[in-house]
């Protein structure tokens, strides 16, 4: 019987090691689900008067007139351990926005309640907790994104919400690191686009993925 040589393992070794590490990288970006493919809103739901799709974006607000009040888009679904991407661009002075994480819609009620990664004013990159303890629960320091967020352009939110921790990103850079402590807070929920009530301005959002974990 031949026995295979030294050179002959050794290529058969790196055949497999390549292998297999084409079939981990397959299989990590498989693992992402498009929330957004930038042509409906099937996966959401929302008032429509105030969000609507451009340019394979999801638009929240408008330029020509004041919102009158929080408005949000909001998966069917409700997620608890997950990694979301995602771009974001603010349109006009003072808008405000953000992204609800493991979130409950309030019945008969406009609003949602939980976690949400605020955008806009001094408030991009900091962890607010809508409609309960309404406080920033943690983010970054004053002037720390200076430079780092392209203002009236596109940006890129990173989140990733594991058991009691949640932690953010902007452009890359760590803005928050937040362990809950309250046992009694509930760390699953939908995920939910907002354009906040104020003056006229629009959030546009686009290449929204995830992975749960």
């Amino acid at each position: 019987m031949n026995t295979p040589n030294h050179s002959t393992k050794t290529w058969l070794l790196s055949l497999i090691f390549l292998a297999l590490h084409c079939l981990g990288s397959y299989s990590d970006e498989d693992a992402w689900q498009i929330l957004f493919d930038g042509k409906g809103f099937d996966s959401w739901e929302g008032n429509y008067r105030y969000f609507r799709i451009e340019d394979q974006a999801l638009v929240g607000g408008m330029l020509h007139a004041k919102i009158p009040r929080n408005q949000f888009l909001a998966t069917h679904r409700s997620y608890r351990d997950f990694e979301l991407q995602l771009e974001f661009k603010l349109i006009g002075e003072d808008t405000n926005a953000g992204i609800q994480l493991r979130s409950q819609r309030i019945p008969d009620h406009h609003e949602v309640i939980g976690y949400q990664a605020d955008l806009g004013q001094s408030y991009t990159g900091c962890l607010y907790d809508e409609s309960r303890r309404n406080k920033i629960l943690a983010g970054p320091k004053p002037g720390e994104l200076a430079g780092i967020i392209k203002e009236q352009d596109w940006n890129v939110y990173r989140i990733l919400c594991i058991g009691n921790r949640i932690r953010l990103w902007i452009n890359g850079h760590p803005t928050v690191d937040y362990t809950e402590e309250d046992s009694g807070i509930v760390q699953e929920g939908v995920i939910a686009l907002q354009i906040h009530s104020g003056p006229p301005g629009e959030v546009h959002y686009r290449r929204i993925r995830l992975r749960e974990l």
